[in-house]
């Protein structure tokens, strides 16, 4: 298996970052970071945190609970909907039915709103609350009923290259395997399935869109993410928890940058024994003389 997927840049490049532009459910956009809206102090913190980022897309959840902070104010007028394509997603939701129901609510929610893309959705359904790990059965009844019901479904998945198939066969728009827990940031832990998942997605399907969703916690994570190949990062508790969101989004920004042209670059092959930078030809060792 080699280290990462081989494509070419067939897209515009954007002249202040020299990245080609990503393409998603009918949505186009310079940046390939995607944050969430939740966790964050305040609503102007996360705000604050969107333009540092310069992302373009955020998720919403859209269980009502979650529209409003302890004030009453609503995350959406915090949201520029000018700037920033909103992605409802089914946070919270642990069977196919409530999924479901929450991704049809979101629709309704979003409809109407400038950028909105209401007829996609970030699809969740949960296993159990301590792994926060998808339930493969119920993510594929409910992302073959969104499918036929007319959603864009972006699934939340486990790194399963199998369930990442099933998913894709079932009409999912991109499946999103996550590096590691939800929450956990311990990185991409499992490089070997995640390549996997990559090669099979993208067989024959190379623009087909695949992305890191969940268990970053830091800029490299990122950057080493986006080398394996991947389309984009989608994260959330990694900036909103961190001791400094703002900063930290910032350089989530750079670290999905650096990551995408390292990965566009081509990395030099590895090896066991070192190769000299410098040409030795005309040099006299000890042992020469």
């Amino acid at each position: 298996m080699t280290d990462s997927i081989s494509e070419e840049p067939s897209q515009a490049l954007d002249s202040s970052t020299g990245l080609d532009e990503f393409c998603i459910a009918g949505h186009k956009f310079q940046s390939r970071l995607i944050l969430g809206s939740g966790k964050y102090d305040s609503f102007e913190v996360m705000r604050e945190s969107f333009e540092v980022a310069e992302t373009e897309c955020v998720t919403i959840a859209v269980r009502r609970e979650k529209l409003h902070d302890s004030s009453g104010r609503n995350i959406l007028d915090f949201v520029d909907p000018s700037r920033l394509v909103l992605l409802p997603n089914t946070a919270g939701c642990y069977d196919a039915d409530t999924a479901v129901r929450c991704a049809k609510m979101g629709r309704e929610i979003l409809r109407g709103l400038e950028n909105s893309g209401a007829d996609w959705v970030k699809l969740e359904v949960l296993g159990d609350s301590r792994s926060l790990l998808p339930d493969p059965i119920e993510l594929l009844k409910a992302t073959e009923v969104l499918v036929k019901d007319g959603f864009q479904v972006l699934c939340y998945s486990s790194d399963d290259p199998i369930v990442a198939r099933r998913l894709k066969d079932a009409g999912a728009t991109s499946v999103m395997p996550a590096g590691s827990p939800i929450g956990s940031g311990l990185g991409v832990i499992n490089r070997n399935s995640l390549q996997i998942i990559l090669e099979d997605l993208k067989q024959g399907d190379p623009d087909y869109p695949v992305i890191i969703d969940a268990g970053v916690g830091t800029a490299s994570d990122v950057a080493i993410a986006m080398e394996l190949g991947f389309d984009g990062v989608l994260l959330n508790t990694a900036v909103a928890r961190a001791a400094d969101p703002i900063r930290m989004a910032e350089a989530m920004k750079y670290g999905v940058r650096a990551g995408r042209l390292a990965f566009q670059s081509g990395r030099i092959p590895q090896s066991r024994y070192a190769s000299a930078s410098s040409p030795e030809v005309g040099v006299i060792s000890k042992r020469q003389q």
